[in-house]
């Protein structure tokens, strides 16, 4: 089984082929980044049209470097949701009509669904249950997998996503775009201790996220030491500091969920996905956190905790081996449940 993933639910194109025997053949990515980084934020009209622009030459780059033929696809996966409308109707359009004209069936695929199953692209996967912790630019999620598609909500954020509250508090210090990734290379310049941050809903019982309140206090603490020190604009180094002491505050709260999770489950597996999972030191502070409760963390490579077709592949190819397959409407869905 051989199954094409295409992925247009934001800001990047990915499109890969996975097969059932021998893993994942060919994968590629373009990158929006350059493009909305003069507007200092994803422009969904200009998303699209450049999903428009790469799709289909990237499905005949990828199909190349397999070196397959339509033939020998047995099925396609596209992303339905959560994501930009117009961008998801781009994908959804183009896998709709490449299996009407290959005669080939064709499954939606939850997003981050496809974030949860990244690990599983790795040499040494992860095995059912385990607990998921899923955070990227609009979802932080901690979900209980007790098998592909049994699902158990067990929090999320009531407000900001990690990955948003980071892009947020990156705008704040002026550190440009894309704002997460900036954040955490400047935080490494940081002296722990000069400034400390609340840990959001510590107090409340349960595995639910707020981050919109740790980056008032950013924004705050910017304007007091702006007006104590009478100055126009930051220092670097105390931009770094402040930005060290933002990410240590979503670091220890995602692990502090994080282990409640594993408590309220029994699991002794947790696996991360979605772009804030590459941050080096939430990987760093994940492994001492499981070290200490006997358990196992597994990490996406970097390159699958971005949005990427190998994902949307594996995920398609587990339904598709269920014998799942939508039907030639286009359909997508902006919001939608994991």
């Amino acid at each position: 089984m051989k199954v094409l993933g295409i992925e247009t639910s934001c800001d990047e194109t990915g499109i890969a082929i996975y097969d059932a025997k021998l893993g994942l053949l060919a994968h590629c990515l373009h990158s929006q980044v350059k493009m909305h980084a003069e507007y200092g934020g994803v422009v969904p009209e200009l998303a699209s049209r450049d999903h428009i622009r790469k799709t289909l030459p990237l499905i005949d780059q990828v199909m190349q470097a397999a070196k397959i033929t339509p033939e020998a696809i047995t099925g396609i996966a596209y992303t339905a949701g959560p994501g930009l409308a117009g961008a998801l109707l781009v994908g959804a359009a183009i896998a709709q009509s490449l299996a009407f004209a290959w005669d080939k069936p064709v499954v939606p695929v939850h997003h981050m669904e496809g974030h949860l199953l990244a690990s599983m692209l790795e040499e040494t996967p992860p095995s059912f249950p385990f607990v998921a912790l899923l955070v990227s630019g609009g979802h932080t999620q901690l979900v209980a997998v007790a098998d592909v598609g049994c699902y158990t909500l067990l929090g999320e954020s009531i407000d900001d996503a990690a990955g948003e509250a980071f892009d947020k508090t990156a705008k704040l210090l002026d550190l440009g775009y894309p704002g997460g990734a900036l954040l955490a290379k400047i935080a490494e310049q940081g002296e722990t201790g000069r400034f400390y941050f609340p840990r959001p809903m510590m107090d409340r019982p349960g595995c639910d996220f707020s981050f919109s309140g740790l980056k008032t206090n950013v924004r705050n603490t910017i304007a007091a030491n702006l007006a104590k020190e009478s100055l126009g604009s930051l220092s670097l180094q105390m931009r770094a500091d402040i930005a060290l002491a933002f990410e240590e505050a979503v670091i220890e709260t995602l692990v502090i969920k994080c282990k409640r999770a594993l408590h309220l489950t029994g699991f002794k597996t947790l696996v991360t996905g979605g772009g804030v999972s590459a941050n080096q030191s939430l990987r760093r502070a994940l492994q001492a956190m499981v070290a200490e409760e006997d358990a196992t963390v597994f990490f996406p490579r970097p390159e699958f905790c971005t949005d990427n077709g190998a994902m949307i592949a594996y995920a398609g190819y587990l339904h598709l081996k269920k014998g799942e397959q939508g039907d030639l409407g286009i359909k997508v869905y902006p919001r939608w449940s994991l």
